[in-house]
Order: structure tokens, then C-alpha cells, then sequence
């Protein structure tokens, strides 16, 4: 068993969702069961408070405290809601997050759907790590550091990878889940 299956996962997709060929798809296909996929009924015109739900709904799914995995605006969801549900170093809940690729929301490419979702605003009560790519065009290196030092996340670069999607040719992205794997390895057991 790979050390990150020993949780289950909360998957938090970005804007409209991933489609089959991106690596958050192939990953939670991987795990069958062991795998929820947030539902929010406003993907391509998202709403904080919706994903929020959406988010609790597929945490209370889980038989464990899951890991969350999240992309793009899915780290921004994912960020709000670990400050407003788990405190206070509270693992009840979620044991950590995996947080790849967080756009950012002052920047001029953010998408104006998603203008309700807003950058980290404290640090939140739970293992994570914040995968950074050093091209994205949706947020720089220095904004990416300073969201991971805002969540007290440990930051990983992993060089020029875009937005670490579809598009960026990344695929399956092996080297993202071993990272995974590396992060949920440091977690407590189940």
C-alpha cells in the first residue's frame, strides 16, 4: 500500500471541475473507493459558500479523516475552509491537505466567475504542503510563497510546470503523487 492510500482523499478540482485526463481524475480512479470528488452545484460559476458545503458533504463521506487534494481554486476553497472548520489543531475531521497550484485572486488572469474566492487569510490547524510551479501564469512564485506562509504550509517547487493541468502536459503526473506519498507519510496513522 502507497503511504497516501492510507488515508482517503477528498478530491477539490478547480474551476468546472477536471476533466478525465487530468492527474487529480487519474489519481482518485486509482483509489476507486477510497476517494470522494466534492460536488458543488456551481462549478463553472463558483460560489465560496457552495464549495464550502461541498467540501463538508464529502469530509462527512469519508469513513477516516481524509487528506485533501486540491487543485487551482480548490486550494483557495480548501484553504477557507480548513480556517473556518478544523481549529485549534482539531484532526477530527482532516489529517492534512495537499494543495497544488493556487491562483491567485488579485491577479488579472483570475477568472471573474470565481471573483467570491479569496487568498489565504490565516494559518490553518493541519498538515500542508503547497506544490508551486514556477511559471504559472495564475500566480507567481513569490505570491505562491507568501499564501504558503499565510497557511503555515511547507512549500515544494517543482519547477516549470505551468498550471500543473491538462494543458501543461504533466498527465498522470507520477512526481506529483509521489510527493503525495512523501506528504502522507509524515501524517498519522489511521
Amino acid at each position: 500500500m502507497r503511504p497516501a492510500d492510507r488515508h482517503p482523499w477528498v478530491v477539490v478540482p478547480g474551476i468546472w471541475g477536471s476533466d478525465p485526463e487530468h492527474w487529480q481524475s487519474r489519481w482518485e480512479d486509482e483509489r476507486a473507493d477510497g476517494a470522494v470528488r466534492i460536488a458543488p452545484r456551481s462549478w463553472s460559476d463558483p460560489e465560496p459558500g457552495d464549495w464550502s458545503r461541498a467540501i463538508t458533504e464529502a469530509v462527512d463521506a469519508c469513513s477516516r479523516p481524509p487528506v485533501l487534494v486540491a487543485h487551482s481554486l480548490g486550494v483557495l476553497a480548501v484553504a477557507d475552509w480548513l480556517s473556518e472548520h478544523v481549529v485549534d489543531g482539531a484532526h477530527e475531521r482532516v489529517v492534512g491537505a495537499f494543495l497544488v497550484a493556487a491562483p491567485d485572486p488579485e491577479a488579472s488572469v483570475f477568472p471573474a466567475e470565481a471573483a467570491g474566492f479569496r487568498a489565504p487569510r490565516r494559518p490553518v490547524a493541519v498538515p500542508t504542503v503547497l506544490v508551486v510551479s514556477d511559471d504559472d501564469p495564475y500566480c507567481s512564485v513569490d505570491r505562491a510563497v507568501a499564501f504558503a506562509g499565510t497557511l503555515g504550509s511547507r512549500v515544494v517547487r517543482v519547477g516549470d510546470r505551468q498550471h500543473v493541468n491538462v494543458a501543461s502536459g504533466v498527465g498522470a503526473w507520477d512526481e506529483g503523487r509521489r510527493l503525495l506519498d512523501d506528504f502522507a507519510e509524515s501524517l498519522p496513522r489511521p
